[in-house]
């Protein structure tokens, strides 16, 4: 039982066809270190493998739905609904047991809308599909884990979208995951402000004393701290994580720390989701030079967290 913990089994999308997906799929599991960590289904297409050169002890399952190899670097919405039922096989794996954990390579979200189908990302579609109402997106790397209180919505939403409770829920789930997923059983926490200087009192407005402030001392507890200003925030070394308000304010540092390292972690849904910290990079698709160190990073991820979660039911 617990041999079956430590080696998982893990589902990989293979993201757009006509994106680096596949491509840094295919890298990753021929590094035997990488093979070597779990067994592994790959969700793609037929016409897909014909260029990618998967080694044979991987389970593949072929969706069969593009009936010739797309174009690289371009919008294709035949790759674009591909790429979404990879997601939704992937699911139904999840969900019958087939699976423990899933890996997702990058999709376009613009292109799946433009398919017909409403798609705010694999955050918000694999919530919705497991039934998921308190969850959030943590970014990953070797030296920072952040967590955003609004994901994927205009920037000018993002005041009126931000109140107490979902940012008390972030912070908890933060806490959580980290206590879940990297096994930290004391996790402290820094939360950021929404204003420039965390507004100075009401200074340059008043999110951080209406809804910030309270939604730090509703959760009471001492390893919570903030509101900290952003520009400031992700250079402090005392905490295991830091929130943020908004998509952009907790992802531009990060990536900037160390870009090819950073790895997207859900936290809140019932088995173990990672993700390479890119997109989907048309730009250099199809030319062999993409780098596939972001989804190594994210199966390491899925691996060890797994073993984490396990590790914490047994005990």
């Amino acid at each position: 039982m617990i041999k079956r913990f430590l080696k998982p089994k893990i589902v990989i999308t293979a993201g757009d066809p006509s994106g680096i997906g596949l491509e840094v799929v295919v890298k990753a599991l021929a590094d035997k270190k990488i093979s070597s960590l779990a067994c592994y289904t790959v969700i793609t297409d037929k016409t897909c493998l014909n260029r990618a050169n998967l080694d044979k002890n991987i389970n593949i399952i072929d969706i069969d739905l593009l009936k010739s190899p797309p174009q690289f670097g371009i919008y294709n919405k035949q790759s674009a609904e591909a790429s979404f039922m990879y997601i939704k096989k992937a699911c139904e794996l999840i969900k019958s047991k087939q699976a423990d954990c899933l890996v997702t390579a990058p999709v376009n979200k613009e292109a799946i809308n433009r398919c017909g189908i409403t798609f705010h990302g694999h955050t918000e579609y694999l919530a919705s599909f497991f039934n998921v109402k308190n969850y959030l997106m943590m970014l990953v790397n070797d030296n920072l884990r952040v967590s955003v209180v609004t994901r994927h919505i205009p920037l000018r939403e993002v005041s009126k979208t931000l109140d107490i409770k979902n940012i008390s829920e972030t912070i908890k789930l933060t806490l959580k995951g980290l206590k879940d997923y990297f096994g930290i059983s004391n996790p402290k926490v820094a939360v950021s402000g929404l204003n420039p200087h965390a507004a100075e009192g009401n200074s340059f407005g008043k999110e951080e004393i209406a809804k910030i402030i309270p939604a730090i001392r509703k959760l009471k507890s001492k390893n919570i701290s903030g509101p900290y200003p952003a520009d400031s925030l992700f250079y402090k070394k005392d905490f295991d994580a830091f929130v943020a308000m908004y998509h952009d304010q907790g992802l531009i540092p990060i990536k900037q720390n160390n870009f090819f390292n950073c790895v997207n972690l859900t936290i809140g849904l019932p088995f173990v989701r990672t993700s390479p910290g890119h997109g989907t990079a048309y730009e250099i698709a199809g030319k062999s030079i993409a780098d596939c160190t972001s989804m190594k990073q994210a199966i390491i991820l899925a691996v060890k967290a797994h073993k984490k979660r396990c590790l914490k039911k047994l005990a």
